[in-house]
């Protein structure tokens, strides 16, 4: 057995005590990650590409997959009796990044995603970024909820989520890496 597999069954066993530790030995970020990695689904797996730093906080927030709903304040959405779920966690200093949701039923949903870099708790589009499981370029247009939809299975869905930032006059965008 290897340490890794060993530090991940003693962290297991203390999960109420050192729930970041699980989720980093397990590979999957948030409060929902046994749900990805216990086969626990339905959830969704986001791997997430292209962060700008490692600074602040990183969330998914799942929201239903229509037009009126989408990026709607949490508070008004569950007053409404309609799903919504977050799931933050520190933004870890090195190491791929893959966070888990869970999903209360197969479906279709809207996955956001977001990097809050200044640690404020609002969005700030001159220095956080965000992104979508379709990847498409945002520009300088709100998002639509096309671009956030998401369908999920039984199990656990994975998608791959390029993080976008402001970049000039062209709006929202994935950075370039360094030649």
């Amino acid at each position: 057995m290897s340490l890794n597999k060993m530090i991940a069954g003693v962290a297991l066993c203390g999960a109420a005590i050192f729930p970041l530790t699980v989720q980093a030995q397990a590979g999957v970020l948030g409060s929902d990650s046994a749900a990805c990695t216990n086969g626990g689904g339905p959830a969704i797996r986001a791997n997430v590409s292209g962060l700008k730093d490692r600074t602040g906080e990183l969330k998914l927030e799942l929201y239903p997959a229509n037009d009126a709903d989408f990026l709607k304040d949490d508070r008004d959405l569950i007053k409404e009796g309609k799903f919504f779920r977050r799931v933050r966690v520190p933004t870890p200093q090195q190491g791929s990044v893959a966070l888990c949701i869970k999903v209360p039923a197969p479906g279709r949903y809207a996955l956001l995603f977001t990097h809050n870099r200044d640690g404020r708790n609002k969005f700030d589009f001159w220095v956080d970024g965000a992104g979508f499981p379709s990847n498409i370029k945002l520009g300088r247009v709100r998002p639509k909820v096309g671009m956030a939809t998401i369908t999920v299975g039984n199990g656990m869905t994975v998608t791959d989520i390029q993080a976008q930032y402001l970049r000039g006059l062209g709006g929202f965008g994935p950075i370039k890496p360094a030649n």
